[in-house]
């Protein structure tokens, strides 16, 4: 009899020492998890190291200080740099017999009329452009980093699911055994304790591979991809929706085009006086002689050079000018309309997800109370082990659904706020 006696205590000290070393490694790793020397990640934490390493934020300095250069060039007092004339004159080259000619001269193109003002609207909305572009470009990559970062946090909180599912059914399958070897339950309601032990390690692996490939790809944004890894609650503040009609004229993304159409007129009506070449004014000093032994005579001349005009090049170039306006407005209104819808769209989606959150806490809070009542149940001998792994599994189950909710919910807010051009907080 001893033999056998010892047989039935093996298994359930396996279990008993599984059931520990699996609560060591969970508190284990929720110690490093919670580690307060290593502050969790941030969602705006991440846009700000992704944006950093973009190529649009690393020659921002380098455009904006060309844009200030061009509007300066606008109010220059010509049109082009001054250019320096020098040139010299001898029927006698090689001597210093008979007549020479020195002259220096100086030509200062002008500008055409309206042109100065024209250029410099030019500038100004090319310094406009350079900014909606770089906002755009910023919540573009918002959107990009947003997705990578609910994917994370719906990966780390069905891994701390899983995690807390295993150690409850090593739990359960350590008082399965232990009612076993006293005779109350049979060597079936082992089996099927074990069997959801089996299961719960199954649905851990899933998770912990889940989680690994979700924080390796926040690697791309710059975050040192690591198993300890904490995320920070990625809950953004609901924002406040402007008027419909506003929120879209207003949107990053639109005024983006707007402000491209703008650069395309300016440039068409700068295009409109530019029908020919910049007028030149020459004023240049002669000094020269007639033959060896004069004395040198000093003169000056003033002279005036004006284009004739530029034909078909010219109006090519203004009506290329206006095209590009008419398109870029065109892609404004497309745009518009399509945030208007989008804001809509989120708006729905946030009410719907809120709603879902609030009725699966509801059931979850119902679940966890069948659990308790269940589980007192089982150990007073008033339910049998079926029952008792139905309810935990359901128990779990409508907790994963609860924290998908949640996270569903936060991650519509966050949509919303994407939809309304705003960046993460």
């Amino acid at each position: 009899m001893q033999p056998t006696k010892q047989r039935q205590h093996t298994p359930t000290a396996a279990l008993v020492v599984m059931a520990l070393g699996w609560a060591l490694l969970g508190s284990a790793a929720q110690a490093q998890t919670s580690n307060p020397g290593t502050a969790p990640l941030t969602l705006q934490a991440l846009f700000e190291q992704a944006w950093q390493r973009q190529p649009e934020a690393q020659s921002a300095a380098l455009r904006r200080e060309a844009a200030q250069a061009t509007r300066s060039a606008a109010t220059a007092w010509t049109a082009e740099p001054i250019a320096l004339e020098l040139s010299t004159k001898t029927d006698r080259p090689g001597s210093n017999q008979g007549s020479r000619e020195a002259e220096v001269g100086l030509a200062l193109p002008l500008w055409l009329p309206g042109e100065r003002a024209r250029k410099a609207a030019l500038a100004d909305a090319e310094a406009q452009a350079l900014n909606s572009r770089q906002r755009a470009a910023q919540l573009q990559l918002a959107a990009t980093v947003r997705e990578a970062w609910w994917a994370a946090q719906r990966a780390q909180a069905d891994w701390a699911l899983a995690q807390d599912r295993l150690l409850n059914a090593q739990r359960l399958a350590a008082d399965v055994a232990r009612r076993v070897r006293a005779g109350d339950l049979s060597r079936a309601d082992q089996a099927q304790a074990d069997g959801a032990v089996a299961q719960a390690e199954a649905a851990m692996a899933e998770a912990q591979g889940a989680r690994d490939s979700a924080q390796a790809a926040l690697a791309a944004w710059g975050v040192q991809a690591a198993p300890t890894l904490a995320l920070a609650d990625g809950a953004e503040p609901e924002p406040a929706v402007p008027d419909a009609t506003a929120a879209p004229a207003q949107h990053p993304a639109a005024a983006d085009w707007q402000d491209q159409a703008e650069v395309a007129r300016r440039a068409a009506d700068l295009a409109a006086v530019q029908t020919r070449a910049n007028p030149e004014l020459t004023v240049a000093a002669t000094r020269g002689r007639e033959q060896a032994g004069d004395r040198y005579q000093q003169t000056f001349t003033v002279g005036l050079r004006i284009p004739l005009g530029g034909g078909d090049r010219a109006q090519a170039k203004q009506a290329t000018a206006r095209a590009d306006a008419i398109d870029a407005e065109a892609r404004a209104a497309v745009e518009q309309r399509r945030l208007a819808a989008d804001i809509a769209a989120a708006l729905a989606r946030v009410k719907a997800t809120q709603a879902q959150r609030d009725a699966l806490a509801r059931h979850a809070a119902l679940a966890q109370g069948t659990r308790g009542f269940i589980d007192k149940a089982f150990r007073l001998g008033e339910a049998d082990g079926p029952t008792r792994l139905r309810v935990e599994l359901e128990a779990a189950q409508a907790e994963r659904q609860l924290a998908r909710a949640r996270i569903d919910a936060a991650a519509a807010i966050s949509h919303l706020r994407q939809a309304l051009g705003l960046l993460p907080q």
